[in-house]
């Protein structure tokens, strides 16, 4: 996956996009040229987080707001048949290529089903919150969900070779 920097300037649906895919982007340049054992390899005790769990994770985030929410897609969890979006993290005997295959996989589908939106101001009904919300705020709330463990993904990798760097 290309890291592009978002433009400056753009209409807010091309701005959203950008941003949205510079930190799709960011998750999978943390993890570049890493193996697998050191994808899993976690935080600090008593935490379990990993960047493979992080990509796993992010997968289910991308499955759960573009195709269970906006599209109304019935689709199981990928890592839980107990609806359990915490199964994601548990990356112990996760694989790169599975995790980054779901998650790509994903993101194709999260890129489809935004794309075939009239508007950001289409709506889906939010189960969880028992409201509607826009395509706008989810669309935010993905942004703001990958910058926040983008800022995890910075620590793990460091704590894995030293590298640094956003």
């Amino acid at each position: 996956m290309e890291r592009i920097s978002p433009p400056l300037t753009g209409s807010e649906r091309e701005m959203l996009r950008a941003y949205l895919d510079y930190h799709r982007a960011t998750l999978a340049w943390k993890c570049e040229g890493l193996t697998d054992e050191e994808l899993r390899r976690p935080s600090m005790p008593p935490s379990t987080l990993s960047l493979l769990g992080l990509v796993r994770h992010m997968a289910e985030v991308e499955r759960h707001w573009f195709r269970r929410t906006l599209a109304g897609e019935e689709v199981p969890h990928l890592w839980s048949d107990r609806h359990d979006f915490q199964a994601a993290y548990d990356a112990a005997g996760a694989t790169r290529a599975e995790a980054f295959a779901a998650w790509e996989a994903e993101v194709a589908h999260a890129r489809r089903i935004e794309a075939a939106a009239e508007s950001l101001d289409v709506t889906a009904y939010v189960k969880s919150w028992q409201e509607e919300a826009s395509l706008r705020l989810i669309m935010l709330h993905l942004i703001h969900e990958y910058a926040r463990h983008n800022g995890h993904a910075d620590f793990l990798r460091e704590a894995v070779d030293g590298a640094t760097g956003a």
